[in-house]
């Protein structure tokens, strides 16, 4: 800034100086040759040897009273051959004796000097010019206040650019301060917010939102791990402890097979659940995707669940009309793989029912599940797809790995639809599906 300053204070001091000093020779070539053509018409003629002392005198005055540096009557003879002495600074060569004898008034400057000649006739008609001459100011004393005036805006220029520059760099330093320490692994590392819109504080929200989602997948991811930690050491302890008592002849061999068996299903379940979500976050899969009678796949599903929610003492039942033409551009098998984990969902809260349905919803298709478990936090609503979360709603029973939305979400999102939850005003939750609606029978 300081530079910028300066550099225009350079180029408009000089360029000033310039336009002074030209306008300064301007002004008094102009000024000469007004005074030469008035006092050449005073002249009556030329100054005889009497009078030598009086035209000596008449030409001091006139010099003091004009500011002049010199002036000089030079007669010139018919030819153009000055015939008295020119003044210093001033040739022949100055004088253009052809404008002269046309009665033009002749001017110029000569480095520092400015001069100006006059055409008259002396009372004998012996021709004469009038040369009064007259040194240039240069604008020093201008330029020694432009000199003044431009130390003092460079002064404060340097205090405000130090100012503004401190004020401008602070945000920079804190932004760069907090990102070394979210890199270190403080993500309690934030920024002090302010309200305005300009790009430094758009700068801070952008890092203080940063911070909060790494902090909250951070804190996600622990709470993951420590539910994968138990739901693996479960069924291993179960295991582990039916195979001791094998060894140890304290079990029957049929009743330790059958929980040891229970549980590798359910270590299954679990691994699976993981490499799905490891496929599918690296887009490791393939889709099928046509049209798909969305009834067809929801009832066949569902109703695969109908001795698990029996067991469980649960209602289960399907409004999925199979005359409704119910059709979405969607992959069969994955669609099912939804259906699946979000009744499986459903079996963890619910406590006397589950309704799972479809519908027809002008250009898309929708399906549910209901159940009338707990129901969901409003705080919770928005994050029951998100990877590693868990709601705050306790489970009735648990049938699952826990990871099932988290690959509806995946598998939805691919399939080009949507998934959100609602909380009912009653109790319990619905978890919606959106696929969009085939083209060929949308049109129909």
């Amino acid at each position: 800034m300081v530079a910028v300053v300066a550099g225009a204070l350079l180029v408009a001091g000089f360029g000033s100086l310039l336009l002074i000093r030209a306008q300064t020779r301007r002004q008094t070539v102009a000024d000469l040759r007004k005074q030469a053509q008035g006092i050449a018409q005073l002249v009556d003629e030329l100054p005889v040897r009497n009078s030598t002392a009086a035209a000596a005198r008449q030409r001091r005055i006139l010099t003091q009273v004009l500011k002049l540096t010199d002036q000089k009557v030079v007669r010139y003879s018919p030819t153009g051959e000055p015939l008295d002495a020119l003044p210093k600074g001033v040739s022949a060569s100055d004088l253009d004796i052809a404008k002269l004898q046309r009665g033009q008034t002749v001017s110029g400057v000569n480095g520092g000097l400015a001069f100006a000649a006059a055409p008259g006739t002396t009372t004998r008609g012996v021709p004469f010019a009038l040369v009064l001459t007259r040194s240039v100011r240069t604008g020093g004393g201008a330029a020694v206040w432009l000199l003044l005036a431009s130390g003092g805006a460079l002064v404060v220029a340097v205090v405000v650019a130090a100012n503004l520059g401190r004020r401008l760099t602070k945000p920079i330093r804190d932004a760069e301060e907090a990102t070394r320490r979210i890199a270190a692994g403080d993500l309690s590392a934030r920024l002090p917010t302010s309200t305005s819109d300009d790009e430094l504080a758009a700068l801070t929200r952008s890092i203080n939102a940063m911070a909060e989602s790494l902090e909250r997948s951070k804190g996600l991811e622990r709470q993951f791990l420590l539910s994968v930690s138990h739901d693996l050491r479960t069924p291993l302890t179960s295991i582990r402890g039916y195979a001791e008592a094998l060894a140890e002849r304290k079990a029957t061999p049929g009743q330790a097979a059958s929980v040891i068996l229970s549980e590798a299903r359910r270590l299954e379940r679990l691994v699976g659940d993981l490499l799905e979500l490891a496929k599918l976050d690296a887009r490791r899969f393939s889709l099928d995707v046509r049209a798909t009678d969305v009834s067809e796949v929801v009832t066949d599903t569902a109703e695969g669940f109908r001795p698990a929610a029996e067991s469980a003492g649960l209602e289960l039942s399907v409004d999925a009309p199979a005359a409704a033409g119910i059709v979405a551009t969607t992959d069969p098998d994955r669609l099912a793989q939804v259906v699946a984990n979000l009744v499986e969902n459903a079996l963890d809260f619910a406590r006397s029912r589950i309704t799972v349905g479809a519908a027809r919803r002008d250009a898309a298709v929708e399906l549910w599940v209901d159940d009338d478990g707990p129901g969901i936090a409003p705080e919770d609503v928005g994050h029951v797809f998100d990877r590693f979360y868990t709601v705050a709603r306790t489970a009735q029973r648990h049938v699952a790995s826990g990871l099932g939305l988290a690959i509806v979400h995946e598998l939805v999102d691919a399939m080009g639809g949507s998934v959100h939850a609602e909380s009912k005003t009653g109790g319990g939750a619905r978890l919606v599906v959106t696929l969009p609606a085939d083209a060929e029978v949308a049109a129909a």
